[in-house]
């Protein structure tokens, strides 16, 4: 049990990592000029790291609840999934959610 709960929380962390990742391919895809490719490329990611780090993560700044974390982490990850479908990737973006779905269901389980 203790190999698919450190398995679980690996993939979580690749999660996180796709998801910087997808934000930060809409910002370099969506500004008009190099400045704000820029901006956007680095901003999107940075901005969901910063929002991860003090309200999702397990050691987050705040403490806004299981259900707070839960909204935060819809938001994040939400956004790489629009992100992901908006730049024709619908079914990567149907991969990534199903997954992290069932990641946080393995959290919930687990009590991680």
């Amino acid at each position: 049990m203790e190999i698919v709960k450190g398995a679980n929380l690996l993939l979580r962390f690749v999660l996180e990592l796709c998801a910087l990742t997808a934000l930060g391919y809409w910002g370099f895809r969506t500004g008009n000029g190099w400045i704000l490719k820029i901006a956007l490329g680095i901003g999107a990611p940075l901005l969901a790291a910063i929002i991860w780090g003090l309200f999702v993560s397990p050691k987050a700044t705040y403490d806004v609840g299981n259900l707070g974390r839960l909204v935060f982490e819809i938001l994040v990850f939400g956004s790489a999934a629009i992100s992901l479908y908006y730049f024709g990737q619908a079914r990567l973006s149907v991969i990534f959610v199903i997954t992290a779905v069932n990641s946080r269901v393995l959290i919930v389980v687990f009590k991680q």
